[in-house]
């Protein structure tokens, strides 16, 4: 069994709880000296030393594994693709960066992404363009994504919050719509109503009505009726996660808030034991989850990646939503893939194919540069507004785990999969892949030089130019 160093992390959730070396020691029945030598990775974690962590600060033990830095990490070989390619610094330099000093690499990407918005409105100016109007490195979108990723896409508190209300107000397949109403109007006074217009759903506080459209299937329906709900009766346990990363008063605040009742929502009308318990007993048949909690395919989908309760975890699952035109506009996750932030992601994922044939579920074996394999399984699913002529919107639907877990799902039967060579090799995106031959590619790789010659051609799109020995 490999040693685990994680001095960084032990360091940094120590002091998050305002306890000094000596406060933690005694809490775990070691000597400060012992102590100090684990948060400067003289020594490694224990597995008694790690089971007492867990207990004291209520964090499950993948909190102290490498994979805690992984995301960091693509986002570090991301933004620094030019140097890597240059040899000024080395993939090993920036996985010791992120493992050991993660809030260090933190501050070096958010000065990279400065410094790319500094070029960005120079440029502009050149070219007499208004620089207003950029947003800062990160996008309140953004952020809020990577909210959710620290938190390994499942909030605690509140996933057993919305369980609870759930037996409360008896949540059950086939009764929620009522079981939600009645809990509105009884515990809050709302009044429900049907009605046309632009909005799919408005509360209105001084005359407490939820209007809803007339076009919500009932699980939409269901959905904006518990987000309502959680945001009527939880709002402190709204804020308190919130408020943890985000200033009050700010628009990540607001969106952070607005994630999080939605979450509460998804965690109401799928309670989690009740879920887990159906995903496992179908092996995540997507389709049978929805048949039988009568609810959308992109709902269950989402629901599906947040199962990682500690002691009564899931399949750690990606989930993410694409458009044609490879526009990502959701994304979470509780495992370590990822994509690129700008420039596109990689044509030969499945989520693109699902596009040529909808309604049917695509099933891929995809393995990353790193080596890392995954499964991956697509839909397309189309949403319309109701009327002849009105544009509809299609998306669609990408859900996969590391291949380590695939046996656990039924989309893995009559799939190979210790056969590597099956494995279709994907990218994080064009510009930053490091599949330098693929001749999908749609754009020449960061910081390598391209070998033109006007006497030869390839099948590659970008041929990189061999750095001279």
């Amino acid at each position: 069994m490999s040693k685990t160093y994680a001095g960084a992390r032990l360091r940094r959730l120590r002091e998050e709880r305002r306890m000094s070396q000596a406060d933690l020691a005694r809490a775990l029945a070691i000597s400060p000296s012992y102590l100090n030598q684990m948060e400067h990775d003289s020594r490694p974690l224990t597995v008694p030393v790690l089971l007492r962590l867990t207990e004291a600060f209520g964090v499950d033990a993948g909190f102290f594994s490498e994979r805690d830095t992984s995301w960091l990490l693509a986002d570090l070989r991301e933004a620094l693709a030019g140097e890597i390619a240059e040899a000024r610094v080395s993939p090993s330099d920036l996985t010791e960066l992120a493992s050991r000093m993660p809030a260090v690499a933190k501050v070096l990407l958010d000065l990279g992404r400065r410094n790319q918005l500094l070029a960005e409105r120079l440029a502009g100016e050149a070219d007499g363009r208004d620089g207003d109007g950029h947003e800062g490195p990160r996008s309140p979108h953004e952020e809020i994504r990577d909210f959710f990723y620290r938190w390994q896409n499942y909030l605690h508190d509140t996933d057993l919050a919305a369980e609870r209300l759930a037996a409360d107000i008896g949540i059950a397949p086939g009764d929620v719509l009522r079981a939600l109403a009645a809990a509105l109007a009884d515990r809050h006074g709302v009044r429900l109503t049907t009605e046309t217009g632009s909005h799919l759903h408005h509360y209105d506080e001084a005359t407490r009505t939820l209007h809803l459209s007339n076009r919500l299937r009932p699980g939409q329906r269901a959905f904006r009726m518990a987000t309502q709900l959680a945001l009527l009766a939880y709002g402190d346990e709204l804020d308190r996660p919130a408020a943890q990363d985000f200033p009050a008063g700010s628009s990540t605040y607001a969106l952070a808030r607005i994630g999080i009742a939605n979450y509460f929502a998804a965690a109401l009308i799928l309670p989690y034991r009740a879920f887990h318990a159906a995903a496992e007993e179908v092996r995540y048949d997507i389709e049978r989850l929805t048949d039988r909690f009568g609810l959308g395919y992109e709902t269950v989908c989402h629901r599906l990646s947040t199962l990682q309760r500690p002691r009564l975890r899931g399949v750690p699952f990606s989930f993410v939503r694409v458009d044609r035109a490879g526009n990502m506009s959701k994304r979470q996750s509780a495992t370590d893939f990822h994509f690129s932030r700008a420039g596109g992601t990689c044509p030969l994922w499945n989520v693109y194919e699902a596009f040529a044939a909808p309604g049917r579920i695509h099933v891929q074996i995809a393995e990353m540069p790193d080596g890392r394999r995954y499964l991956w399984t697509a839909r397309a699913i189309t949403r319309h507004r109701g009327g002849w002529g009105e544009p509809g919107k299609t998306f669609a639907i990408g859900l996969g785990c590391e291949l380590r877990h695939a046996s656990r799902l039924v989309y893995s039967d009559g799939l190979d999969l210790d056969n590597a060579s099956a494995a279709t090799p994907i990218g994080m995106g064009c510009r930053v892949c490091e599949r330098l031959d693929c001749p999908q590619r749609a754009a020449p790789p960061l910081g390598r030089p391209l070998r033109i010659d006007q006497n030869s051609s390839t099948f590659v799109p970008y041929p990189v130019a061999h750095r001279p020995e």
